[in-house]
């Protein structure tokens, strides 16, 4: 590590919280698919700010529509109309067959504003005791208090409870679990589609489809949660329309923004109608420099960007594959389009030390899985250039019985 990089590391040593584990590398500076340290050594950039930069970084379009807008109004707050909510919140319902939006500044926020909606709901219609959520093991959706309630990892959740009660936690291998926790208590479900923290899981057909059932069969509200697998990652605009789902709300975030900090809730109109002013709000939430940008990514994401995800994505897959074939290390390859994981026998950590020192940003989550998530913008050859450094990570990692494997 350079003296400019020991000078960043020891700063924030001193004044910054420390709630994060950083890898030890400063970055200064990105182009497309790469990041570049202090130094100006070029990383391959395969998590992109955990599946946040969609467009690349630096994306030329993207600047000049960010600078436009901040020399020429930023904020205004929500007492007041401006034109670019209207416009972001069509174009989100002409994607996901949801009527309205409540724009915020993150995806946990989005989850927090869909846990009051849910319950405001039932509420509005004089059902005050339907007040309980299910939730998924493995699943997750934030660390503010709400979200943090229906995020199955005890590690996140013990140092702060009691978190908000009525939570029931559902294995997603369990159909019958599921249709015995959905009781007349039951406001709302809130599940991922492909869970992202907890693995790069995509939900099971069958009991993705009894989400579908027990929801019309018993009224409960139906949260899909796309903050990591929606807006074009998997290949798909939203993950739930291969699902069979009908949402009543959905969480967004991430992606939406490329960048700039920006969620939403969309809702679907029937639980908008049991929405009133003063329910919900947020300062800086819809502002106009994160509604132009937004505007800005999903018109991109609708044209050549969706396009390459569908090329691109199986080469990905197959390449994966093959990784898997060659290496006894790896259980099993997981996800879609270019949301991947890469389940190990042994804890990750090692593989994702190996790919940071040849010049590769992977991610480690649910302890064994190498989480993916390249920008949309990535290109075969990019993709080639990610497996080989991968194929020579997953040579050094120790195999499994030699001191580091990790329960499944």
């Amino acid at each position: 590590m350079s003296t400019n990089a020991q000078t960043v590391t020891a700063l924030e040593a001193q004044h910054v919280l420390q709630t994060y584990k950083r890898l030890p590398v400063v970055f200064v500076r990105g182009e497309g698919t790469r990041l570049f340290d202090e130094s100006g050594r070029g990383y391959l950039d395969f998590i992109s700010g955990i599946g946040v930069v969609v467009l690349g970084h630096a994306h030329a379009g993207l600047a000049a529509v960010v600078a436009d807008q901040a020399k020429t109004l930023i904020h205004t707050s929500n007492l007041y109309y401006h034109p670019l909510q209207g416009q972001l919140a069509a174009k989100l319902a002409s994607l996901s067959g949801l009527q309205r939006s409540f724009f915020c500044n993150s995806g946990t926020e989005a989850v927090e504003a869909c846990l009051k909606f849910a319950r405001r709901y039932w509420y509005s219609k004089g059902v005050k005791h339907r007040t309980g959520y299910v939730a998924l093991e493995h699943g997750f959706s934030g660390r503010t208090m709400g979200a943090l309630s229906v995020t199955a990892n005890a590690h996140y959740r013990e140092p702060f409870e009691p978190l908000v009660p009525g939570v029931t936690f559902v294995s997603p291998d369990d159909v019958a679990g599921l249709e015995a926790a959905v009781t007349e208590s039951t406001a709302a479900i809130i599940a991922e589609p492909i869970q992202g923290e907890g693995g790069v899981r995509p939900l099971p057909p069958a009991f993705a489809a009894a989400i579908a059932r027990v929801t019309r069969q018993t009224g409960t509200l139906l949260i899909a949660d796309e903050i990591q697998c929606g807006l074009g990652r998997t290949g798909r605009t939203f993950e739930f329309q291969g699902l069979g789902w009908t949402p009543d709300l959905v969480t967004i975030g991430k992606a939406i923004g490329s960048g700039i900090p920006i969620g939403a809730a969309l809702v679907a109109e029937h639980v908008a109608k049991e929405i009133f002013p003063g329910d919900h709000g947020t300062t800086y939430g819809g502002n106009l420099l994160s509604t132009r940008a937004a505007i800005y990514v999903l018109d991109q994401l609708s044209g050549p960007i969706a396009a390459n995800v569908k090329a691109v994505g199986p080469v990905f897959e197959r390449r994966l594959l093959d990784l898997q074939k060659k290496h006894p290390v790896v259980r099993s390859v997981r996800g879609a389009g270019l949301m991947r994981g890469l389940e190990l026998a042994v804890d990750a950590q090692p593989a994702i030390d190996a790919a940071l020192k040849a010049g590769l940003l992977v991610n480690r989550t649910a302890e064994r899985v190498i989480r993916m998530l390249p920008p949309l913008t990535v290109s075969v050859a990019e993709i080639d250039e990610a497996i080989g450094i991968l194929d020579r990570a997953l040579a050094s990692v120790p195999a499994p019985g030699s001191g580091v494997e990790v329960k499944a």
